[in-house]
């Protein structure tokens, strides 16, 4: 099978700040594909003069991020790697809370979820804690719709765990169990115990840890199922960013979620409304006649301004069922992390593919038993930690999102407020804004 026929599939590096994200996702690309041993030694000698020696892999990332602003590079950060089955492309998610609105952009866009977890004593318990990223992540991943998952146990190599088995089953029942909280099924979800720093596991078997006889990483990322691409469906394209490209013009980047995005088409962009013609797509730098379901694009459309598009639109043909704003959304929410009552007149920000929004709470309509979707209240006066219910929802300012069924990628959402996942949720049916 030639490279470029291997299945696309998009891997979102999840976990806590410093459990090595950076470092073991550096290393992956460094052994499968995507740096040569000369860029390597170039950022192993400048991070031993920055007196940061064990920062090489990371570097890999970084530098690759700086190079990222020089140029354009059609993503959020585009990093390839291959496995014997699929050609990855690496989505990194950053770890700090700040970053959380980033981290739901790519998290929103992944087939699969690569959960980095720092095995260290002291490590682990801050990751794992209530106010630690490796829980909210987890969510995250699951209501985005990333069903599946490789939990990267990482830094058996520190001092505080020396490969130590036990210390591994510890970490991996803790998770395993939150995981199941959340709503995976911890028997699907592969755990491999690995160093990102000394490669242990990553892409060949480690002999520090002989009582380990499962997969490497490399071998769980590759057992994954390839993603079903809906290309019958109509088109429709989160855009991620807009470039003005001298020579060429305006270029809005962003995945195609569905359909076939193809030069020549009229593109509709919601909320706005604003329609114009594609005249060229491109992918890694390659024009194409035609871009399916899971491919990150990047159009030029004719006589736009930079200023008209944004990142949170979304793209469709105009002549095929295009997409449009809504003027308010009913929705199925579970509420997970909120200090207090959740009531009507609520404005928390609404994440939904690419788009940031605040929306209001106009109507509470049902409370839901979360394990069977039975109704067990109507009309509740508030919500708290743990319920589940039917919503609706109006945006503050023009928004386009799906209903869930028809549109997954478009139809799953988070609530944030105070820097913090609220409560996460999908689209059940929308009022159009048939005035865009």
């Amino acid at each position: 099978m030639s490279k470029e026929e291997k299945p696309r599939v998009s891997l979102v590096v999840i976990g806590h700040v410093d459990a090595g994200k950076s470092t073991t996702t550096g290393h992956l690309i460094y052994k499968c594909g995507g740096v040569d041993q000369e860029t390597i030694a170039k950022y192993e000698k400048e991070a031993n003069e920055l007196g940061k020696p064990t920062q090489k892999f990371a570097w890999v990332l970084d530098n690759l991020k700086a190079e990222r602003e020089r140029g354009i590079t059609i993503d959020i950060s585009l990093w390839k790697f291959a496995t014997k089955q699929y050609e990855f492309t690496i989505i990194d998610a950053p770890g700090h809370r700040d970053f959380i609105k980033n981290t739901i952009t790519g998290t929103s866009q992944a087939d699969v979820a690569m959960l980095v977890v720092d095995a260290s004593h002291g490590g682990f318990e801050e990751g794992i804690s209530r106010g630690g990223q490796t829980r909210e992540h987890a969510l995250l991943a699951f209501t985005l719709g990333v069903k599946q998952m490789v939990v990267a146990v990482n830094k058996m190599d520190d001092k505080s765990v020396n490969y130590s088995q036990s210390r591994y089953e510890d970490v991996k029942s803790e998770v395993a169990t939150y995981l199941k909280r959340v709503g995976y099924k911890p028997a699907k979800v592969t755990f491999v115990p690995i160093s990102g720093w000394e490669g242990d596991n990553i892409t060949e078997s480690s002999s520090n840890m002989p009582w380990y006889d499962g997969p490497t990483l490399l071998d769980a990322l590759d057992k994954v199922s390839a993603p079903k691409r809906p290309a019958d469906k109509s088109l429709r394209i989160p855009i991620q960013d807009v470039y003005k490209i001298g020579g060429i013009g305006t270029v809005p980047v962003g995945r195609v979620e569905t359909g076939i995005m193809k030069p020549g088409i009229t593109a509709q962009f919601a909320p706005s409304g604003i329609t114009a013609e594609v005249k060229s797509c491109e992918v890694h730098h390659e024009s194409l006649d035609e871009v399916g379901p899971g491919t990150n694009v990047g159009f030029n459309v004719k006589n736009v301004a930079l200023k008209d598009i944004r990142r949170g639109d979304v793209a469709s043909d105009a002549d095929d069922n295009p997409a449009k704003g809504v003027t308010s959304f009913e929705a199925q929410i579970v509420v997970m992390n909120h200090p207090g009552r959740v009531t009507v007149g609520y404005c928390p920000v609404i994440d939904c593919h690419t788009a940031h929004v605040a929306c209001t709470f106009t109507s509470i309509k049902q409370k839901l038993n979360r394990q069977t979707g039975k109704v067990v209240e109507e009309n509740p006066e508030f919500l708290q930690n743990g319920d589940a219910a039917i919503v609706t929802l109006e945006p503050s300012k023009p928004l386009c999102v799906e209903p869930f069924a028809e549109y997954p990628p478009l139809g799953r959402f988070t609530i944030r407020d105070m820097k913090q996942t609220v409560a996460v949720g999908v689209v059940k049916s929308t009022t159009k804004d048939e005035l865009a």
